[in-house]
């Protein structure tokens, strides 16, 4: 069974670029990019979740 990814909450630094998502099941989609060693934002509103996933590492160039 594969594992869940971690879920990172407002507040907590980045570990690592890229484009995070609220981890509520809903059918909206929200959407944070967020740079390592930055904190968290807020959940928008209307996000039931929890927390922020990684959806997609970035890279810096």
């Amino acid at each position: 069974m594969p594992e869940s990814p971690p879920t990172y909450h407002p507040g907590q630094i980045v570990p690592a670029s890229g484009i995070y998502r609220c981890d509520d099941a809903c059918s909206h989609s929200y959407e944070s990019t967020d740079v390592k060693g930055h904190r968290f934002p807020p959940l928008p509103h209307g996000c039931g979740g929890t927390g922020w996933v990684l959806e997609r590492a970035a890279g810096h160039r």
